[in-house]
């Protein structure tokens, strides 16, 4: 089992990743060591991995929440739900949630976690790439509106993340691909060496090989415990983590919840982000070419859907890094050197979309 410390004081936490985790006993007991448990899961991964979860519980006292799947669930009804089922189980501040499944379920349980009596603790227990390599990490938690994506939520750090990488043998395909454009993202803002890396080795990691998916999985979580550890609530150096973000929360939001996947939509962003940050000077266009065909051989999209240029400009304009009216997006100095700035022609901005997403 591998460690890494999210150093943030008194909320500071362990994330862990092996196999096998699930269903460790002594594991659960350490990192979940309340007497009142709710399993927050879906449809999809109940069947899959609850029985593993319950194999780890044995001997104590939970109940269970079990969601539809899909992005298109992330809403205030599905916390309603879990506040409903807490409420049922009669959970009280020393409760706890463990959060069992991909980005959506982690996010849903852990907004209602944050809301429950003012505060209750929670796990994460992340089952997608996506979700293990991101979104569990960091205490991010939320849910879409119609008018954007991630719109409301809160952040509350999980106590701890447990990642068990068993998970990743039943994931579907292009929930893979999807979870590896975050890993590319990680790469693209801190670690040029790491990019390097993801193109010798995507095959590899594409293939599940256990040896290139531990290494991509801990690398990933390093460079994001780190920034957030600078940064908890972003205020300003964790914005970076929203590489390709502006565009992809656009893209998802402009499509339709749940049509085009987040990391697929994280891709595109990521190309788009590249070709904004040489149009302005910033990235040599060797850099750009690099990341798109990284992205493209690894099976993911790198061209927006046809929504137009003023809808993404619209969505993109409800933005979390939106100040004094004015879009910052994080771009590109370098493979490894990523920057948060509003300093850019807005022509140049348009001008892309267009291109790209029609007129």
């Amino acid at each position: 089992m591998q460690r890494i410390d999210l150093k943030l004081g008194k909320r500071g936490y362990p994330i862990l990743i092996g196999s096998g985790l699930l269903g460790s006993r002594e594991l659960l007991a350490l990192h979940a060591p309340a007497g009142r448990l709710l399993v927050v899961t879906d449809e999809v991964v109940a069947p899959l991995w609850l029985p593993r979860l319950e194999q780890g519980l044995a001997g104590r006292a939970f109940a269970k929440c079990v969601l539809p799947g899909g992005e298109e669930q992330k809403t205030l009804f599905n916390v309603a739900a879990i506040i409903d089922a807490l409420v049922a189980a009669r959970l009280n501040r020393d409760g706890m949630v463990l959060a069992l499944g991909g980005g959506v379920i982690g996010d849903i349980a852990g907004f209602a976690a944050a809301s429950y009596q003012r505060g209750i603790a929670f796990v994460q227990l992340p089952t997608t790439l996506l979700a293990q390599v991101d979104s569990a990490v960091g205490g991010k938690t939320g849910v879409n509106h119609p008018g954007g994506k991630n719109l409301i939520g809160a952040f509350h750090q999980p106590s701890a993340v447990i990642t068990d990488t068993d998970t990743l043998s039943t994931l579907p395909e292009r929930q893979l691909r999807a979870g590896f454009a975050e890993i590319v993202k990680a790469a693209l803002i801190a670690d040029g060496a790491f990019f390097s890396w993801l193109e010798a080795n995507a095959a590899a990691l594409l293939a599940r090989d256990a040896g290139a998916l531990g290494h991509a999985i801990r690398r990933a979580c390093e460079i994001k415990a780190a920034i957030v550890a600078e940064d908890e609530r972003e205020e300003g150096r964790r914005a970076l983590l929203n590489l390709g973000h502006s565009f992809g929360h656009a893209i998802e939001a402009g499509a339709g919840y749940g049509r085009v996947l987040h990391g697929e939509a994280v891709a595109t962003g990521l190309v788009l982000a590249a070709e904004l940050s040489a149009r302005t000077g910033r990235l040599p266009g060797t850099d750009v070419q690099r990341i798109r065909e990284l992205l493209a051989g690894a099976g993911l999209p790198v061209d927006p859907p046809r929504i137009g240029r003023q809808a993404m400009l619209d969505l993109m304009g409800m933005d979390k890094k939106v100040a004094g009216g004015r879009l910052r997006l994080v771009l590109l100095d370098a493979i490894g050197a990523a920057a948060i700035t509003a300093d850019y022609p807005r022509d140049a901005l348009e001008a892309l979309l267009e291109e790209r997403a029609g007129a």
